[in-house]
């Protein structure tokens, strides 16, 4: 166990490498996956099947194929028609069109999940389709899609895994170095695992304060202050006022 520690701390500079790489990857994904989701729900929720139907085709095709396949043809089979792409613009781009395509149902689904009351009410009060959506809808379908795009933020970070397929030294290429050096398997991914659920974890704090504020907004839940307080168990509090 000592010699592990020894390489894990001569490798800590490749591993906090890898960590970045990651990152780079998760953040990146999920702003362009976010971006996509909510163009192609919109599209894919309006009335108009001119732009109904191309919405469908592009969800359904990158839902369809392998998040590794798209990987390699972004990487290897473009260049040969002529685009050349970095390999972190790659990891990003398919992170990004494969889990936005399913984060699109997800904004579908939300803004569906809008009450009918709101939405009549809104063209009651004469506001226009964008102010309506962007005022009254969006608010709400926010507050509900935020769990779900929340779960997809987390398989998108695992995702990532699959990057050194394209010469990524994220964590899990770091991780396997860290393996043959030690020749233990349960040390090295052991540390990717916790690693990994750091920032799993992290994604899933900031969800939930997402949420909380986005509910708090609506009047439908308390202030992201009182979320965030630690409380006291039951039996502190009442002892508490006993003795007062």
């Amino acid at each position: 166990m000592t010699d592990n520690l020894e390489v894990l701390g001569t490798m800590l500079p490749r591993l906090v490498d890898g960590l970045v790489i990651t990152l780079q990857l998760t953040a990146g994904g999920a702003v362009l996956a976010f971006v996509v989701a909510v163009v192609l729900g919109l599209a894919a929720g309006h009335p108009s099947r001119v732009a109904r139907g191309p919405a469908r085709v592009v969800i359904e095709f990158f839902r369809g194929t392998s998040l590794l396949v798209q990987l390699f043809w972004l990487f290897y089979v473009m260049p040969m028609l002529g685009v050349s792409l970095d390999a972190l613009l790659t990891g990003v781009l398919a992170l990004g069109l494969n889990y936005g395509a399913y984060g699109a149902d997800v904004v579908r689904g939300a803004i569906r999940s809008v009450p009918r009351g709101q939405w009549e009410a809104s063209v009651a009060l004469g506001l226009s389709p964008a102010r309506r959506m962007v005022r009254v809808v969006w608010p709400q379908a926010w507050a509900i899609m935020i769990p779900s795009l929340s779960n997809l933020a987390v398989m998108l970070l695992k995702g990532t895994a699959v990057a050194y397929v394209i010469l990524m030294h994220d964590i899990t290429f770091v991780t396997e170095q860290l393996r043959q050096r030690t020749n233990d398997t349960f040390f090295a991914y052991g540390v990717g695992m916790l690693m990994y659920f750091a920032i799993a974890y992290c994604i899933v704090v900031a969800a939930n304060a997402l949420e909380a504020r986005a509910k708090h907004r609506l009047g439908t839940g308390p202030p992201l202050k009182d979320v965030l307080r630690p409380r006291l168990p039951a039996r502190g509090r009442a002892g508490a006022g006993v003795s007062g």
